[in-house]
């Protein structure tokens, strides 16, 4: 079983219509089984956009904790206040009300649960959000959903992740396409754990090499192989060639150009993957990542 992460620097680079082509060619073509698909990028997922999955299973999320205070223990001492570094307890405005906690600015560090000198503090657990198990067109869909104001730590991402290789592992997948979330913070490190291989989705834009270098190193640091396809590499030239020399001082392979259409805006308008949609220029340059990119997985591991 291999594990295909597609990463981005930053968001809006097309690296969801690329796992829904890659998903869309992996059921399609010679796997003997299709691949599983997850969606890591749980603070916007948006995959099933495009898949139009129905669920199967829907399970509740556990983040962290905040703090709750018993207004008939409190004594109003003023001391969780003080030892908030997040400024989350508020005092009242008089000293008989006990103060409140902002559940927003809460982190949870419970710093205020142990200093409470009448133990009228308790962390109490939150339903951080759902992850789902859905059957989509082309293989079984794993994502997730955070609530409103919860902090995506990555755990979410590695329940979707873990649901997915084990469903893999059960039923004899070869292959878990992972659709990863943009930039490099803890929810990337999160999706690209355990990966055969990453494939890092940039832009010919100003900040193009920027973002792609950032990712470069996280997947670097952690000894992930990595290959790169550039979207719209033909709406700046000069930026796509920098993009290419970037890629060729540091020996990482350039898999393919995918020219910019607005047929891709059209598939997503319908809901389908691009390769689904069309069988022009743009999706003749995905066949040939999907192509040369389960030729690069083949050799690794």
């Amino acid at each position: 079983m291999k594990q295909l992460v597609i990463l981005s620097g930053k968001g809006g680079t097309g690296k969801t219509s690329v796992a829904a082509a890659f998903a869309h060619l992996a059921a399609e073509g010679n796997c003997p089984i299709p691949a599983i698909l997850a969606d890591a990028d749980v603070d916007a997922s948006n995959l099933e956009l495009v898949l139009r999955p129905a669920v199967l299973q829907a399970h509740d999320f556990v983040g962290g904790s905040i703090a709750i205070i018993d207004s008939e223990t409190c004594q109003v001492c003023g001391t969780c206040a003080e030892v908030c570094r997040f400024d989350a307890i508020v005092l009242a405005d008089t000293n008989q009300k006990p103060p409140r906690v902002d559940t927003i600015a809460c982190d949870g560090c419970a710093a205020c649960f142990y200093q409470c000198p009448t133990q009228a503090i308790k962390m109490e657990p939150q339903l951080a959000g759902q992850w789902f198990r859905s059957k989509s067109r082309y293989g079984p869909l794993f994502h997730a959903a955070l609530r409103p104001a919860q902090e995506n730590s990555g755990k979410l991402v590695t329940m979707v992740k873990q649901q997915a290789r084990l469903l893999a592992l059960d039923e004899g997948y070869e292959l878990i396409i992972v659709d990863g979330p943009p930039g490099i913070g803890c929810p990337v490190i999160s999706a690209a754990s355990g990966a055969d291989l990453v494939l890092i989705v940039t832009e010919p834009t100003a900040a193009g090499v920027h973002d792609l270098e950032r990712v470069l190193q996280t997947t670097q640091h952690f000894g992930l192989p990595a290959l790169v396809c550039i979207n719209k590499a033909d709406l700046y030239p000069q930026a796509t060639a920098a993009i290419q020399a970037f890629c060729r001082e540091r020996g990482i392979e350039v898999v393919g150009y995918i020219p910019f259409d607005t047929i891709v805006t059209q598939a997503m308008i319908k809901g389908m993957p691009v390769t689904a949609f069309s069988d022009g220029s743009v999706a003749d340059a995905l066949r040939q990542i999907w192509m040369r990119v389960m030729t690069a997985l083949e050799s690794v591991g």
